[in-house]
């Protein structure tokens, strides 16, 4: 005997899975080819950073963790302009405590995110918000005043980005003020990445 038809639910699942399959087939294939600017390219298993572990630091510790949810990618990955496409509340910053002692303070930036990241500490602003700086047409925040920066992979300070799966970390020293807590990478600010750190 002939099969039965297939229901209309039946060929919607069967559909569902053929866009599936299609959308993972794609990332796997970006994930691979790469892309023109380390800072856009989306990790795959091998383009993936090193996990590593912060040394001892010095002064009350806070752990940043920067985070995006992996969704900004294209065939052979962002382009250098691809951050124009980024979207507010798509990636975040998280400090955890939210709030040090004054003094010494030693920051370590955990990428959990898909994407290259870095961290910044900008001075507070006296009645301004986080996440109210004004963004160049470059995608980025006036960086001046920065008391420190962890944007090295596995290691302190200023680098080229902190690879996903990468811890980076600086020690700062930070008198009493809120500060702010940004990843300043091209779009990154006006996508979320930003948070306040209470200094007391």
């Amino acid at each position: 005997p002939a099969p039965a038809p297939m229901s209309r639910r039946g060929l919607l699942i069967a559909a569902a899975a053929v866009v599936v399959l299609a959308v993972v087939s794609t990332v796997v294939l970006a994930a691979a080819a790469g892309g023109p600017d380390h800072a856009y390219r989306p990790w795959s298993a091998s383009a993936r950073g090193a996990e590593c572990t912060a040394p001892a630091l010095p002064g009350a510790i806070v752990t940043v963790r920067l985070a995006d949810m992996g969704q900004m990618m294209s065939r052979g990955g962002m382009s250098r302009d691809g951050w124009r496409s980024l979207r507010a509340g798509m990636m975040r910053v998280v400090a955890s405590p939210a709030s040090a002692p004054a003094g010494t303070v030693s920051l370590i930036a955990a990428n959990t995110g898909y994407l290259t990241h870095e961290l910044l500490v900008l001075p507070p602003r006296a009645g301004q918000q986080a996440g109210t700086r004004t963004v160049g047409a470059d995608g980025r925040v006036d960086e001046a005043g920065s008391s420190g920066e962890a944007s090295a992979s596995c290691a302190a300070g200023a680098g080229d980005g902190i690879a996903a799966g990468s811890d980076g970390w600086v020690t700062v020293h930070l008198p009493a003020g809120r500060y702010e807590l940004v990843c300043n990478l091209p779009g990154h600010y006006a996508a979320g990445m930003y948070t306040e750190l209470d200094v007391t």
